[in-house]
Order: C-alpha cells, then sequence, then structure tokens
C-alpha cells in the first residue's frame, strides 16, 4: 500500500496565501481616500459592464479586486444581508463594520478549510460619516485578516508601490478633483498614463442624507485629470 502525501499545515497555508496573492496582484488596482465632502473610490476598471465599485447600503459602498465573478458573489451577498437586517431590525443597525467582519469570516473560512483553493479576491467596505473622523474604510484581505485603515487604501496590483506614491502625495484638505488626480496618479506612476474611460470613480458625499453613493461620469474625471 503506497503511502499517503503529507504536507505540514505551515507549507498548506503559506502555498494558499501565495496563491491567492499571485492572483489578486494580477488584478488591476483600486485607490479609496477620504477628503473633507467626501470618501472618493477610484479603480482601473476598462470595462463599462463590469463593475469593481458598488452600493451596499445608506452611506455604505462596496469594492473589490481580484476575480470578478467571486468577488461580485460577495457584494450580492453583502446586500441581501444588509437589506435583511435594515428590514428586521432598523436601517441605522446596518454599518460597514458588521458587513466587514461577516466578509471576514467568510473568507477566512474558505481560505482556512481544504477546499481546492482560497478566493483570489480583496474587499474594501466604506462608510461615510458626517465628519472624516467618523469614516469607516475597512479593508479585508483573502483570508479573512481585517483592516481598519485611515485616510485612504489601496487594494490589488502593486499595493505597496502604489501606496509609496500616494503617501507621498496625499493631503486631508483635497477637493473632489484634486483628489482624483493624486489617485490616478498613484495608480500609474511615470510610466504610463490612464484616460477617464480606463477608470471607474464612485463617491461617498456628506450630505446629511440617507442615500450617498454617486458615480462620476467620464466627463467629470477627465476634466479633473487635466
Amino acid at each position: 500500500m503506497s503511502m499517503p502525501f503529507y504536507v505540514s499545515p505551515e507549507q498548506m497555508m503559506k502555498d494558499r496565501a501565495d496563491y491567492a496573492r499571485k492572483g489578486i496582484a494580477r488584478g488591476r488596482a483600486l485607490v479609496a481616500m477620504q477628503t473633507p465632502s467626501c470618501i472618493v473610490i477610484v479603480a482601473e476598471n476598462p470595462s463599462t459592464t463590469l463593475r469593481k465599485v458598488s452600493e451596499i447600503y445608506d452611506r455604505i459602498a462596496f469594492a473589490g479586486v481580484g476575480k470578478y465573478n467571486e468577488f461580485d458573489q460577495l457584494r450580492v451577498a453583502g446586500v441581501r444581508a444588509a437589506e435583511l437586517r435594515g428590514y428586521q431590525y432598523s436601517r441605522n443597525d446596518v454599518d460597514a463594520r458588521s458587513l466587514s467582519n461577516q466578509y471576514a469570516q467568510v473568507l477566512g473560512d474558505v481560505f482556512s478549510t481544504m477546499g481546492p483553493k482560497p478566493l483570489e479576491v480583496e474587499l474594501l467596505v466604506v462608510e461615510v460619516g458626517d465628519t472624516p473622523v467618523n469614516d469607516r474604510l475597512f479593508h479585508v484581505l483573502y483570508d479573512g485578516t481585517l483592516l481598519d485603515e485611515k485616510n485612504y487604501c489601496v487594494l490589488g496590483g502593486d499595493a505597496e508601490g502604489i501606496g509609496k506614491r500616494l503617501a507621498a502625495s496625499y493631503r486631508d484638505d483635497f477637493d473632489l478633483a484634486s483628489a482624483i488626480k493624486v489617485a490616478v496618479a498613484a495608480l500609474t506612476g511615470t510610466e504610463r498614463t490612464l484616460a477617464a474611460a480606463d477608470l471607474e470613480v464612485a463617491i461617498l458625499t456628506r450630505n446629511g442624507k440617507r442615500r450617498a453613493f454617486t458615480r462620476v461620469l467620464d466627463d467629470a474625471v477627465a476634466d479633473a485629470l487635466r
């Protein structure tokens, strides 16, 4: 009888993490940034039909990088969970923290179980507050790790390089146009350029109203990049 093939748990987790990171790194990156008037999310996405940034609930947005079919299934599940909680209890009981914890639990369970592969996704759940200090930016990694980000957040692609460029140019007093321009410069670096048609931009506005999510049209993005 042949001996069963053995892999140590440490090596198995390392292999699964490497697999997920490589898949995520192949995807196009996105940047989220706080400003005095809004939270702006800028994603590299030339598709006109597939969306990486979406509204989840009142004042809450979702963004994902990696395999589209995987993070879009998570987006739909998040919308359903938020709607159910808001219906059963109160709309005020739906917040980014609870949604992020649910996403972290799902990703952590998939990563640690003996399934064929981990999910190749990273998620961002953001909630706009009445002031920047009340904003919430939750970054959920492929293994279920949950990070509470401040000021800005980078997902996917060359996240380390993009983060360094953004850290060097970020200010907390940007208007919307300046924030878009700085985010795009961080995404591209000095070796390439992105047009408005290559980008997906959305904002959560501090308007004091229930609905805060708005997509920024290509014409407005093009004006900001001039």
